[in-house]
């Protein structure tokens, strides 16, 4: 009754006009803004409670990054709104052609449990620049984070503007069973299928931003020390709970030995040699993911690491080898702090590698070979790819973020948050000044000998 309800009052809403005035959208901007900064501290205990965050860690990773966005969109929003003008043709050379960006109506968007405020507050942005009404549905699982998000939206914005529904499973199934008019979904693959199924049901435009195994390939030709340190951090971070963590490691035979010590370095600098005590380092989310996690351990030879507890949902940095391809660590997204290495004695033979799996949201290739970057560039598929560092280029405004085939679609933040939430129309004002007789009928023989001309 509650979802009816809530939809009930946005498209009333919506249809007010509203949400249209720019004026209203960089008012509405500001205050997500003021909201998040009101409610800073309980954010960052939440976070802790749900992810074993450090205070640091919570503002750079999730409070900082959603601060940005919002600062980033109220600075440009004013140009972004603007009709694009575009060029007139032969036949109309009088018309006047736009691209006019306007709202889809009443969005949904359904944020996961590992960063449960950056990733819904991101999309968010989108579409609140766009002009658009919200449901936001926070992930159950991080629910510590999901009822202070509530708490906060409560306070600072109307339900027929945005609205936060809590809930499990049941609930995602009976908001998607409703006609929304875009839905947004970050999570995993499997899920990822449900709703696009629901949303087909409706015809519901949608974007699915999932994850997969991300790749890192590791040259000879590398500064080893720098990319173990940018390995260890990108897969590390959140206890390997990032969609965009490296999966595991192509390494150039050569120098693989080498590699291994210069993680186990950069991981004991970071987490200090016991990790378990280090205020920087996280935990599992929970039991079931930490049951599944530690079951990967059996599947090749632990290197280092490997220490895990369970009242504690504890599981050390591990690097781990001798995986076969065919095993659930290498088929399965492993979403934890478990690193495969695997050798590689040839770029083909890496390559192959890759472009044999289901194409990944992240692409990692440490060289300082150009003609070695652009082969694995040109060569491969990913949502997006960054070289000599990881989870970096999720950070530019400019550079929109998105999978590609099983690892999601669409594109969002910056500019691109805002034109996903976009309808793109094209309109055409024609003048009345003229009017071509070639395009009436009937079409003579010199007629069309000219439109043949013409259109070639």
């Amino acid at each position: 009754m509650e979802i009816k309800s809530t939809l009930e009052k946005q498209r009333i809403f919506f249809a007010s006009q509203q949400t249209k005035s720019v004026s209203f959208r960089l008012e509405k901007l500001a205050k997500l803004r003021s909201a998040i900064l009101a409610y800073e501290e309980s954010l960052v205990e939440a976070l802790f409670k749900d992810l074993h965050r450090s205070k640091a860690q919570a503002y750079y990773l999730e409070i900082g990054g959603s601060l940005r966005e919002i600062s980033y969109a109220i600075k440009h929003l004013k140009k972004w709104a603007k009709p694009q003008r575009k060029k007139s043709e032969f036949f109309w050379p009088l018309a006047k052609n736009y691209i006019i960006p306007e709202p889809y109506g009443v969005s949904l968007i359904i944020a996961p449990w590992n960063y449960p405020l950056q990733l819904l507050i991101a999309p968010l942005v989108g579409a609140i620049a766009a002009g658009n009404c919200a449901v936001l549905k926070p992930s159950e699982i991080s629910g510590n984070t999901a009822a202070v998000i509530k708490q906060m939206f409560d306070e600072f914005f109307p339900d027929e503007y945005i609205k936060v529904i809590l809930g499990g499973a049941e609930t995602t199934q009976d908001l998607l069973k409703e006609q929304f008019d875009y839905i947004f979904f970050t999570g995993g693959e499997v899920v990822g299928k449900i709703v696009m199924q629901a949303a087909a049901q409706n015809l519901t435009p949608l974007t699915l931003e999932l994850g997969g195994k991300s790749p890192c390939i590791v040259d000879k030709d590398c500064d080893l020390k720098k990319a173990a340190k940018r390995i260890a951090f990108g897969k590390f971070l959140n206890c390997g709970q990032t969609c965009i963590a490296p999966d595991y490691l192509l390494v150039d035979r050569a120098v693989k030995e080498s590699l291994i010590a210069e993680l186990q370095k950069a991981v004991e600098k970071f987490f200090t040699v016991n990790p378990r005590e280090s205020k920087e380092y996280g935990r599992i989310i929970n039991s079931k993911h930490h049951e599944r996690l530690v079951s990967y351990l059996n599947e090749g030879k632990v290197l280092y690491g490997g220490e895990n507890n369970a009242h504690e949902l504890f599981i050390a940095p591990t690097l781990i080898s001798d995986v076969s391809v065919k095993s659930r660590i290498m088929q399965e997204e492993i979403f934890g702090p478990i690193l495969p290495i695997m050798e590689y004695d040839n770029l083909n033979q890496a390559i192959y590698f890759i472009t044999s799996r289901p194409k990944p949201l992240a692409l990692y290739v440490f060289s300082n070979n150009v003609n070695f970057q652009e082969r694995i560039l040109h060569e491969t598929s990913s949502g997006g790819a960054c070289i000599n560092d990881t989870l970096v280029h999720l950070t530019p405004e400019e550079l929109s973020f998105g999978g590609v085939g099983a690892s999601g679609f669409g594109k969002y933040h910056g500019r691109a948050s805002f034109e996903l939430f976009s309808n793109q129309k094209s309109v055409m004002r024609q003048t009345n000044l003229i009017d071509l007789p070639l395009r009436y009928p009937p079409i003579g023989s010199w007629s069309l000998k000219i439109i043949k001309k013409i259109m070639k």
